[in-house]
């Protein structure tokens, strides 16, 4: 069904474009990196000071959590508190050189608001404003979550670690993503895995140097880790089924022996794992490290294995993209929601939200004017760019998402 809202979100998001294009090119201008960004958080600050909000933080990162209660609480049963949503936007950066030749381009050098999340904050604070101001017919509590440390630092684990989600406890969660390789203005999104576990993995093979004219007198670990690498895409492709993939990428290898004719002593071997469900995960852990060491030791050689647990898989619940395209049909018609084909092999921190709090996470076009959303410069690039007119529409989003599920729950 599709769902109907007596306010005119779309209106309220193009009203409030001017301010969020302001502060986004404030934070873009002014990147930071990791957990902590204070500089940008000072700028949430100032954006929505004076509003009816309550605020926390934590000692692990900058993140912000801001609260806002409706007058209408206990609209839901006698007595209570109303329903609870939360809502996110992520502040860090990324470390690379910006070179988009933008007017407010970075400024820090080896720093850049390439994965779009300067539009992320800035929208956020936008629906902040916009549901700040119908406070009193809000039927429960949003819960605003600006955080840092996405880009690899688990700032969202440490937020919740820090126990800052956990009272009010959200009871459905939320966040958006721009693409600037999807068409302006369209939500795109997926019942079920959105966004694949992340994981780094580790090995070193042991042997030993020598000569490289008489290899035979040494233990060469460099043909062991090259038949490594062979094997674990061996186990991908027949142990691993189709419809619940891996990927396993080993990205560095490093031997030296320090010049050309000795054989090293061993080979640091260093890598990523995508997965799309936990027990393909596992599968993989185990299998990883199986293969590392017991191939080394077939060739007389010893290996360590080890993996740096990292993102789990991005997960949306059905009933979350259920709501999520009735509000964006609702905004902006049919042709406004997509549902994505497939899984993506990236990884992302809202997962930690989701693993415990049903929800989802959608992305929304962002391609520029006139360009083609197939050839744009992608997310990570030093050249990506976005139509920051279609911020007004993931303000509205943000609020018509909210505004339904504190009125009416996932049904």
């Amino acid at each position: 069904m599709t769902y109907q809202s007596d306010t005119n979100w779309t209106a309220i998001g193009e009203a409030g474009l001017a301010d969020t294009v302001a502060l986004r090119r404030a934070i873009h201008a002014d990147p930071e990196i990791g957990l902590q960004t204070p500089r940008t958080t000072a700028k949430v600050k100032a954006a929505i000071e004076g509003l009816p909000l309550e605020f926390r933080e934590g000692p692990s990162t900058t993140g912000l959590i801001a609260i806002l209660r409706g007058g209408r609480a206990g609209g839901v049963g006698e007595g209570s508190n109303g329903r609870t949503v939360l809502l996110r936007g992520d502040m860090d950066a990324l470390p690379m050189t910006e070179e988009t030749g933008l007017d407010f381009a970075s400024r820090t050098p080896g720093a850049m608001h390439a994965c779009g999340h300067d539009t992320h904050t800035a929208m956020l604070v936008g629906a902040a404003k916009a549901l700040c101001a119908r406070k009193e017919e809000l039927p429960g509590t949003i819960v605003f979550m600006f955080q840092p440390g996405e880009e690899g630092y688990h700032g969202a684990r440490f937020m919740m670690e820090d126990g800052l989600l956990a009272d009010p406890a959200p009871e459905a969660a939320f966040a958006l993503h721009i693409s600037p390789n999807m068409p302006s203005g369209v939500v795109v999104t997926r019942p079920g895995p959105l966004l694949a576990s992340a994981n780094t993995v580790h090995a070193r093979v042991n042997g030993r140097g020598g000569h490289a004219a008489m290899p035979h007198e040494n233990i060469d670990p460099v043909p062991i880790a090259c038949e490594i690498v062979g094997a674990l895409q061996t186990f991908i492709a027949r142990r691993v089924p189709v419809s619940d993939p891996a990927v396993l990428s080993i990205t560095r290898m490093l031997a030296d022996g320090g010049a050309h004719n000795i054989v090293p002593d061993s080979v640091e071997m260093l890598g990523t794992l995508r997965t799309l469900s936990e027990p393909t995960r596992a599968l993989m852990f185990d299998a990883f490290k199986r293969i590392v060491t017991n191939i080394a030791a077939a060739h007389g050689a010893t290996a360590e294995a080890w993996i740096d647990d990292g993102y789990p898989v991005t997960m949306n619940d059905p009933r979350a993209i259920d709501l999520v395209r009735g509000c964006a049909t609702a905004l902006g018609g049919e042709g406004a929601y997509s549902t994505m084909k497939a899984p993506m092999m990236g990884g992302e921190d809202f997962s930690y939200v989701l693993r415990d709090v049903p929800g989802a996470m959608s992305f929304i076009g962002v391609a520029p004017p006139g360009t083609d959303p197939a050839t744009n410069p992608p997310l990570h690039n030093t050249r990506m760019t976005v139509d920051e007119a279609i911020m007004a529409r993931g303000i509205a989003l943000h609020c018509a998402v909210a505004e339904r599920f504190l009125a009416n729950g996932f049904s």
